[in-house]
C-alpha cells in the first residue's frame, strides 16, 4: 500500500496522536537525538531525510500534506528552541515559498494541505504574503495557527476534472 499522507518537516512528531501511522511518510532534513536543558529527550527520527523544497515524489502523489516548517527566524544555534523547531534561513521568504509550492506540487488536485504556523517571531500575515496563497479557513486565536489550503483541480482541454 502506498502512503497517502506526507509530513515533510515532521520534527519530533509533536502534534501527532499516532506517531507511527502507517499511512504517513514522516520526513525531515535532519536526524537528532539529544537531551534538552530540562532533561526531556528530543528525538527527530524521520522515515526519510529530505529538503522540503525539493522532494523526491512525483506530482500529485498525496491526499494530504501537513506542512509545519520552522517558524523562528532567530534562535541560538544550540538552543533548545533551535533543536526542537529548527530555524529559518535569513532569506526565509523564498525558502517558505519554495517549500509551500513543493508541498502543493506533490498534493493531488482537489486535496488538502494543512499548514501549521507559530507567529511568535513572524506574523501569519507576513508568512501568507511570502507564500502568495490564501487559506480556505483556519483559526485566528493564539500564536499557533492551523491553516487549510486546497489544491485546485487541474484543467485539461479547458475543463476541470
Amino acid at each position: 500500500m502506498e502512503k497517502s499522507i506526507l509530513d515533510p518537516c515532521c520534527g519530533s512528531r509533536m502534534f501527532w496522536f499516532d506517531r507511527d501511522n502507517p499511512d504517513v511518510i514522516f520526513a525531515d532534513n535532519r536526524h537528532l537525538k539529544t537531551t534538552l536543558c530540562d532533561g526531556r529527550s528530543l528525538v527527530i527520527e524521520p522515515d526519510m531525510e529530505m529538503d522540503f523544497r525539493d522532494m523526491p515524489f512525483p506530482d500529485n502523489t498525496f491526499n494530504l500534506v501537513v506542512f509545519d516548517p520552522p517558524h523562528l527566524n532567530h534562535a541560538g544555534k544550540s538552543s533548545w528552541l533551535a533543536q526542537k523547531y529548527g530555524v529559518l534561513p535569513k532569506e526565509w521568504k523564498p525558502y517558505l515559498k519554495d517549500g509551500f509550492d513543493e508541498c502543493m506540487r506533490v498534493l493531488k488536485p482537489g486535496h488538502t494541505l494543512i499548514f501549521k504556523w507559530n507567529e511568535v517571531q513572524i506574523r501569519t500575515s507576513e508568512m501568507l504574503k511570502a507564500i502568495g496563497a490564501v487559506p480556505l479557513f483556519g483559526d485566528r486565536r493564539g500564536k499557533t495557527r492551523w491553516l487549510v489550503f486546497q489544491k485546485g483541480e487541474e484543467k485539461r482541454n479547458g475543463r476541470s476534472n
